[in-house]
């Protein structure tokens, strides 16, 4: 989600081998920014955009009981990277990879880019297991006003065919990053290798500031998802975090390399404002967006939030099916 915005999150989950796909789910009524998920002993964990970062869990992705949220307070090198920050830790991103959960998230405040990306480690997801335990690991990659033309926030962790990981993220400014990490997942791999993956030119338009958007060019949320020889690259575009007022929506492009190029279904690069639409507001929904990918049982899913109309804007979750055409491109339908 965007610092220039709201606060954010971001949904992962991996599938258990001969697990059925849960029901097909749609939009839940609880509050949440930013979703990401994941499956783990049975049940499916939810972390969000919030105070200390937001959690739930399910068995059927579709009742959620609230958790305790995973810190009871940021880690002190929080307030070293922006001192404005109250507390709440935006766009989580949960992944398993080699015995450990991998937890990434960001610390910012709204239309600055004083911002960076933490990096936390846990063996289990079950609080009842003695060995629950969080540990952070600090500062994986931080932007600095006045130096980097780009903003540390909306991570999301993805590897490609040969194992290599790799942290997109990214937020306005010059668009979405991507870089190599090192094997421990704490930081750049050296020596260092960086991409833009997506970006939108920003320009003053009269129809947008009569809407309530003085920039063009609102693009962040970058999420990957691997799918029959193709990354996919899911971006939101346009205003959050307005309720009724939001424009948020979902477009992708892909690519056969997870450095890209990612192209549309048009053939437009995504580094010069492609995007093939995947998802949108509609009569009951305005802005919807902020979305992750996964795969349970089989089905392919995306989550994401959404404003209801018809619930004074209030953000809700979304879990909905991702259909592919013959082309090989997802779409989502609300209703």
């Amino acid at each position: 989600m965007s610092a220039r915005h709201f606060l954010a999150a971001a949904l992962v989950a991996a599938a258990t081998a001969g697990r059925s796909a849960p029901a097909a789910a749609q939009y839940v009524d609880i509050r949440i920014h930013d979703p990401v998920a994941i499956q783990a002993g049975g049940r499916y964990y939810l972390f969000g955009t919030g105070q200390g970062i937001d959690v739930w869990s399910s068995t059927d992705l579709r009742s959620w009981t609230h958790e305790p949220p995973v810190f009871d307070s940021l880690p002190a090198w929080a307030k070293t990277v922006n001192p404005r920050t109250r507390g709440d830790a935006w766009a989580p991103d949960i992944s398993f990879h080699d015995g450990e959960y991998h937890l990434y998230y960001a610390v910012s405040t709204f239309g600055s880019n004083a911002s960076a990306i933490g990096h936390a480690t846990n063996v289990t997801l079950d609080r009842k297991d003695p060995r629950f335990k969080w540990v952070d690991h600090g500062i994986v990659v931080r932007s600095v006003p006045g130096r980097d033309m780009w903003n540390a926030i909306d991570p999301n962790l993805a590897f490609d065919d040969a194992g290599t990981p790799w942290l997109v993220f990214g937020s306005f400014w010059s668009g979405m990053k991507l870089f190599k990490l090192a094997p421990d997942l704490n930081g750049p791999a050296q020596p260092q290798e960086w991409h833009t993956v997506a970006a939108r030119n920003r320009y003053e338009r009269l129809d947008e500031r009569a809407a309530g958007d003085a920039l063009s060019g609102a693009i962040e949320a970058p999420f990957i998802f691997h799918k029959n020889g193709w990354y996919y690259l899911f971006v939101s575009w346009d205003a959050c975090c307005r309720g009724v007022q939001s424009t948020y929506k979902v477009v992708v492009g892909r690519s056969r390399s997870i450095t890209g190029p990612y192209l549309d279904n048009a053939g437009q690069d995504m580094r010069l404002g492609g995007g093939t639409l995947v998802v949108r507001g509609d009569s009951a929904w305005a802005g919807v967006g902020h979305n992750s990918a996964y795969t349970f049982g089989g089905t392919d899913y995306l989550v994401f939030h959404g404003y209801a109309r018809f619930d004074q804007g209030r953000p809700k979750l979304w879990v909905k099916k991702i259909d592919w055409d013959a082309e090989g491109w997802p779409h989502v339908t609300l209703n």
